[in-house]
This record gives structure tokens, C-alpha cells and sequence, in this order.
């Protein structure tokens, strides 16, 4: 697998997968096949990998982690690279809103953690359960989501980065909690794992990251970038702007395809004019899409 490190990176995403659609429900409603099924989705996944796909990043929820129970890696030489998003945003609101708020949420993960039986979980789930104490929390939360991990890592699986979802990294941002971000760098980079930053507003996150002595050489940031600027905030210029003050590609692109309406050859094209571009991060919901869509990138990017 050593052999395909220098590769572009080119990872399948999970939105269809979850039956996101970033354009509009309906047009996710509109699917024949429906890849939301494990079963299904776990065929689309082994079909990008054939053609071209080499990794899989995706929301860390019991859904998805059934894709990797399903999924057939026999003749793929490749492997494949994992880049979850931590915490499934939608499943801990739901928790909140069912546990009377963030302190109910709290202690429910704290409980959760513990009796996972992960060494890790357990002494800090403790330290949470008791004190609510924000440090411990996250560090028990990445312990108890790493140990969900680690049945589905193997030789030709393997984790390369955890990536904070959007809504923690920019709400993290805007209230400018620096230590939530050096905690977490601290944590994963001490498992010598990359630590990884899904964000809406990628110069700030540059910004700030430079501003609180954070290695950007270090860290994979996972942002939109497409030729039209489509969810480039604020601007596809600033975006372009920060994108060449890196020192090393870091940044993987999504919403390359601006919700269908870029071609793959315009997107790549446009990817490849780009400096500092470790790789990108497409959906597919059919059986074409992941055939052709990987192909295209392959040749192109």
C-alpha cells in the first residue's frame, strides 16, 4: 500500500451516502438506487475504488462505519485511506435536544464513554461525567470514536487523519477557542495521526491557525474549493488567496463538482491550476458516477 502515498488523493465521500444533497432534498429524493443503503453504498464505494478512488471520507456514525462491514477490498492493491469527520453533527444535536441540552448531552457521552471499555474513554469519561470539564470531554470523545474505529482498520485499511466537522471547527473559530484546536492537534498528532479540520471559511481558519502558532504543515484542511465559488467563503478569491500562502498541500477540495453543476473535466482542470491541493473529496449516487467520475479525475488532476 506504501506505494500509493504519493498518489493524488481522490476520496469518495458520504453525503449521497446519508442522502445529503447540498443543492436540494428533492434532487436527493430523485435517486433510483438508493445509496443509502449499506449494501449499496458499500457497492458504489468498491466501484470508485476500481476506477480510480483511493480513499473514503466520511461522517463517523453507525451508517457509514456498515458500509466498511460491507465493503470488499479482495484484488484492490490500493487499499483504501480513511478520513473520518468527528462528531456526526446531527446524531449529538439529536442527543441534546432529547437530554435537556449541553449538560445532559455531557454526561450521556461521558456514560456512553465509559462503558465502551476503552481504557482511554474511561479515565477521561470519568473526569467528564464528574466535572463536565471541556479538555476531558474532548479528549474521551476522540478516545471512544477512535476505539469504534479500530475493528475496520486492517493492512489495506488505514486511518490517516481525523477531520473536526464544520460546525465545531468554525463555531470554534468565531468564539476564537484556540485551546480546542491545540487539545486536539496535541491529542491525534500524539497517536500519530494527522490531525484534520473540516471548515466553511477556510482563510480565517488559515488566519487564525497563524495567529495561534498552529502548524499548518501539519494539519489536512478539508474546505470547498470549484471553479464558480460555490459555498467559498467569503469569496473565491480569498479563498485562492490563502490557498497560496501554504507551505505544503494540505487542503482537500470538496464540492469540486458545486453540486452537479460543474463537469469533472472543468473541475479538475480548474484543481490542477491550484498550488497546495492534496487531493479532493466527491459523492456519487450511481453506479455511472462512480465508474466515470474517479476516471476523469485520475487522468486529469
Amino acid at each position: 500500500m506504501d506505494n500509493s502515498v504519493n498518489e493524488p488523493l481522490l476520496l469518495v465521500g458520504d453525503n449521497p451516502f446519508l442522502n445529503i444533497s447540498h443543492l436540494s432534498q428533492s434532487k436527493a429524493r430523485e435517486r433510483v438506487d438508493d445509496p443509502g443503503d449499506p449494501v449499496f453504498a458499500a457497492h458504489l464505494l468498491r466501484l470508485a475504488l476500481e476506477n480510480g478512488a483511493n480513499g473514503f471520507t466520511f461522517s463517523m456514525c453507525d451508517s457509514n462505519l456498515s458500509i466498511l462491514d460491507k465493503l470488499d477490498l479482495k484484488g484492490l492493491d490500493r487499499g483504501l485511506r480513511l478520513y473520518p469527520v468527528m462528531p456526526y453533527a446531527f446524531e449529538y444535536v439529536q442527543k441534546a435536544t432529547q437530554r435537556g441540552g449541553f449538560a445532559g448531552l455531557v454526561k450521556k457521552l461521558g456514560w456512553d464513554m465509559i462503558k465502551s471499555g476503552n481504557a482511554e474513554s474511561l479515565i477521561y469519561g470519568v473526569s467528564t461525567t464528574l466535572t463536565a470539564n471541556p479538555k476531558s470531554l474532548l479528549k474521551a470523545y476522540l478516545g471512544y470514536e477512535l476505539s469504534r474505529l479500530d475493528s475496520h482498520l486492517s493492512k489495506t485499511i488505514r486511518l490517516e487523519s481525523v477531520l473536526l466537522h464544520q460546525v465545531v471547527t468554525d463555531l470554534a473559530l468565531a468564539l476564537d477557542l484556540d485551546w480546542l484546536f491545540k487539545e486536539y492537534f496535541a491529542f491525534l498528532s500524539h497517536k500519530k495521526i494527522t490531525p484534520g479540520f473540516n471548515t466553511g471559511n477556510f482563510p480565517f481558519l488559515v488566519r487564525k491557525f497563524a495567529e495561534w502558532n498552529i502548524d499548518l504543515n501539519k494539519v489536512t484542511i478539508l474546505t470547498p474549493f470549484n471553479k464558480v465559488g460555490f459555498q467559498m467563503t467569503p469569496s473565491i478569491e480569498e479563498c485562492e488567496k490563502a490557498l497560496k500562502i501554504l507551505q505544503s498541500p494540505v487542503v482537500i477540495a470538496m464540492s469540486i463538482l458545486a453540486s452537479g453543476y460543474i463537469k469533472p473535466e472543468e473541475a479538475s482542470k480548474y484543481l490542477a491550476s491550484l498550488p497546495n491541493i492534496k487531493g479532493v473529496a466527491v459523492g456519487v449516487s450511481k453506479e455511472k458516477q462512480a465508474k466515470e467520475t474517479f476516471l476523469i479525475l485520475r487522468k486529469i488532476y
